[in-house]
């Protein structure tokens, strides 16, 4: 059985659902706040214009400027008091690379020295000599660990089965370096302050004292990930040693001490909501400083121009 309604009926129900809808438009019109002024009533001029241009251009520049911003990664670096490579068992690997051009390789070895009683002579664990000037000098390379208490390490005959009686201990350090190698552009630190210094010129005779300062270092990249090194300050000074037996076999003393104080990099980038809301203070800013200039110099040139025509005395 089919029902019709009257077309009368469906033509009231369309008259009120059309009602209603233009009611609702007219009642969300009222929550815009950004109310349009219609074209017929703005007034274009060349001074508004050059404004806009310069206001353009000003956006654009601040723009350009904190996109460079958030794309750079910054370095950030801090300091506190710890001990960050805790699972390295109280150990730092030692890389150094020494060549005495006046001295043979069979009187060269590495000594090893600290306060926990650690007293080793001729080290030759990881460690090669090259023979320089057709056997004339020598050139060590060694990377070594040592505890992580003051101490010392050193390069001398004593290691030699006889002992020459004028040993040239004149130098060139090329490398001394502590824990993983870092090479990061945006940190600049003294992780290999020793490396190139020449001695060459020094008294041969002569025992040479560097006294290092050795500050724990730690570089975390964006991913979280760390890696452990270590700067070092120097200070070193030249002498011939003597005792009541007569002079003292000369050497090359490195000397050191750890800072309780950790020195740590931390690479960041600006977070997304950080730049847009720059972002967004940039334009907002930019445009409300410039239509008050506008509104200003608009105001204050018909006021000149009624001047001119006679209206204000």
């Amino acid at each position: 059985m089919q029902i019709e309604y009257p077309r009368s009926a469906l033509l009231r129900d369309s008259t009120a659902l059309l009602a209603v809808g233009t009611c609702l438009q007219q009642v969300s019109r009222r929550f815009d706040i950004y109310r349009k002024v219609p074209k017929d009533l703005t007034q274009p001029t060349y001074t508004g214009a050059i404004i806009s241009i310069c206001c353009c251009l000003f956006i654009l520049f601040l723009f350009l400027s904190e996109l460079t911003g958030f794309i750079t990664t910054e370095v950030v670096n801090e300091l506190y008091v710890d001990d960050p490579d805790k699972d390295s068992g109280g150990k730092i690997d030692v890389s150094l690379n020494i060549s005495l051009p006046n001295l043979h390789c069979e009187l060269v070895g590495l000594d090893i020295q600290d306060e926990m009683g650690r007293h080793e002579v001729g080290h030759i664990d990881n460690s090669m000599k090259i023979p320089l000037n057709n056997g004339v000098g020598c050139r060590f390379e060694g990377q070594f660990s040592i505890n992580k208490v003051p101490g010392n390490f050193h390069v001398s005959t004593h290691s030699a089965t006889a002992q020459p009686q004028n040993p040239d201990m004149t130098h060139i350090i090329h490398k001394l370096s502590f824990g993983d190698t870092l090479q990061v552009q945006n940190v600049h630190g003294a992780f290999n302050a020793l490396g190139g210094a020449d001695r060459l010129t020094s008294n041969p005779l002569a025992s040479h004292d560097y006294i290092l300062k050795i500050v724990p270092t730690v570089y975390e990249d964006k991913s979280g990930k760390q890696r452990y090194s270590y700067q070092y300050t120097v200070a070193n000074k030249e002498y011939v040693a003597y005792s009541h037996t007569g002079r003292i076999i000369p050497a090359i003393w490195f000397r050191y001490d750890l800072s309780p104080i950790t020195v740590k990099y931390t690479e960041r980038r600006q977070p997304l909501y950080r730049f847009i809301t720059t972002i967004c203070a940039i334009i907002g800013g930019t445009f409300t400083v410039a239509g008050i200039l506008d509104s200003c110099i608009f105001t204050a040139s018909e006021a000149w121009k009624k001047i001119q025509l006679g209206k204000i005395h």
